[in-house]
């Protein structure tokens, strides 16, 4: 009986936990939100101990800070930290890219631009709205870290970073007529790794990360700049 207790709890645990992160990643749970455990008790129907659980690694993930005294907060970077995270970005996935030219097996190079025509079929890509990619395997830049196969560049953008880059690039995909570009930006790059061009491969990504922090600090300044 106890053994069936500590399972429903994780499995609560789970449910809660990834219920939460896709509301932070996709925005539902707006950054810098306070999050309390006994409004999202209440809201979610579970006890305080499998909620606990889920913020936890919800920490983990860089999703939510906890400050003593304070509490608990979805995450908000500042304009110089976001564009801090880019040019990490840009560094790392740029060196991922150029390994994953010289080393991606064909049949993963054939399954990357299989991925490419199931996001190509997107409407809201099609009407060049919105250009929102599913984690993990599903994911173009997961998918090349991994071809990298470099476990250092696995562990800091599959892990550590990885969920605190989906949430703001999610919030940034819908910018007027940049997910057809960012799409197409992607398919060069699957070319330049299928040629095997590490050099090429490893620019375009340099590249397509830049275009994106440039999109950001954009977007950024500009609603900096409307009245409140």
């Amino acid at each position: 009986m106890n053994q069936e207790v500590i399972l429903d709890s994780r499995t609560l645990a789970d449910r809660v936990f990834e219920e939460l992160q896709d509301a932070i990643v996709t925005g539902g749970i707006a950054p810098g939100t306070k999050i309390t455990e006994p409004g999202l008790a209440k809201e979610y129907g579970i006890s305080r101990g499998p909620l606990r659980e889920a913020m936890r690694r919800l920490e983990g993930r860089h999703l939510v800070s906890r400050i003593p005294h304070v509490g608990a907060r979805v995450v908000s970077l500042s304009l110089d930290e976001l564009l801090e995270l880019y040019e990490v970005r840009e560094a790392m996935e740029g060196m991922a890219c150029r390994l994953a030219a010289r080393q991606m097996p064909v049949a993963e190079i054939a399954s990357l631009k299989a991925l490419l025509e199931k996001h190509e079929s997107q409407a809201e890509l099609q009407q060049n709205l919105a250009y929102y990619q599913k984690e993990g395997d599903l994911d173009f830049h997961y998918r090349i870290v991994l071809g990298s196969g470099n476990k250092k560049l696995m562990e800091l953008l599959c892990g550590e970073l990885y969920y605190l880059v989906r949430m703001y690039r999610y919030r940034f995909s819908a910018t007027s007529g940049r997910p057809k570009r960012a799409f197409q930006e992607h398919y060069r790059i699957v070319d330049a790794i299928e040629q095997r061009d590490e050099e090429l491969a490893e620019m375009l990504m340099r590249r397509h990360i830049r275009a994106s922090r440039d999109n950001v600090e954009q977007r950024l300044r500009e609603q900096e700049s409307l009245p409140r």
